[in-house]
This record gives C-alpha cells, sequence and structure tokens, in this order.
C-alpha cells in the first residue's frame, strides 16, 4: 500500500506509543483530530496495522529466561511440516516461530523462568511432537535490542 509522509510520521508515533489520543497525535502533526482518526481508521482497514498489544517486562511476569531453539524435522514431507507448525502454535513457551533455511528447519524464541523450566518445556512438550529429529539451543545472555517498530 501506498502512503504519504503523513501516514509513514503517524505509523512512527504509534509503533512508539499507541496509547496518546488521536488528538495529541492530530497536534503533532498538525492536523485536525478528524483527519487523524481517518488515517488511522484507514491504515487498520487496509491491514497496514494489524493489531495493538502491551509489550510485557518479561522480568516482571518471571519469563526472563530466553532460548533460541533450531529445530531439524527428520522429514521435509507437506504433512510433517504442517503438523509441526500445527502443535508448535499451541506451545504457549513459543513466543515465535520461523521456517528458515539452512542446516535447521525451524528456529523458535521461547520464553520460560529459567532452565528447569526449559529442560521440562523440552522433554515434555516440544520433543513430544512427532518427526523432530533434533535441537540445538542457544541461551540468551543479554538483549543487545528488541524492538517492534518498522523504519518506514
Amino acid at each position: 500500500m501506498k502512503f504519504d509522509a503523513i501516514d509513514a510520521e503517524l505509523l512512527r508515533m504509534l509503533q512508539h506509543d499507541s496509547k496518546k489520543t488521536t488528538k495529541e497525535y492530530a497536534n503533532f502533526l498538525d492536523l485536525s483530530t478528524t483527519a487523524v482518526y481517518e488515517r488511522i481508521k484507514r491504515l487498520e482497514k487496509t491491514g497496514v496495522i494489524k493489531r495493538y498489544v502491551a509489550l510485557v517486562d518479561k522480568k516482571q511476569v518471571e519469563k526472563a529466561f530466553q532460548v533460541l531453539c533450531h529445530v531439524k524435522l527428520v522429514q521435509h514431507i507437506e504433512k510433517n511440516v504442517l503438523q509441526f507448525e500445527r502443535e508448535v502454535k499451541e506451545l504457549e513457551e513459543v513466543a515465535e516461530c520461523y521456517h528458515i533455511s539452512g542446516d535447521y528447519d525451524y528456529i523458535l524464541k521461547v520464553h520460560v523462568s529459567d532452565m528447569e523450566a526449559y529442560r521440562d518445556f523440552m522433554v515434555s512438550k516440544l520433543t513430544a511432537i512427532s518427526n523432530i529429529g533434533s535441537t540445538q539451543s542457544s541461551f540468551v545472555i543479554n538483549e543487545v535490542k528488541f524492538t517492534t517498530a518498522l523504519k518506514l
């Protein structure tokens, strides 16, 4: 979708803080509240804005132990791929899952409370999914950069 400089600035502002009022955005952009409201609604309707979320402090909710888990499937037939993807979507510990190229087939971003919780996740949940050939886990030592905003 094509959007103008005002849309881009509005999206930048919404990505930074979507809790401001339409009037606050309008004042910054030097537009009417109605014009900003209509732009936001158009961006939502066209799917540029998918949803609004609250970003939760992982430490506060005891999910600060982060793991990047590489998964290799035994076979890459469509049935196995679709089954793995369906089942991994149901795992609440998995925040993100990507089908990737390279030595492994998937990379999962997992949030748990500690190493014991990760072990329990691996033993009782992840490896219970059939057709997993192998996994490799990398533990996050320090989150150097985290953003949900896209540069426009």
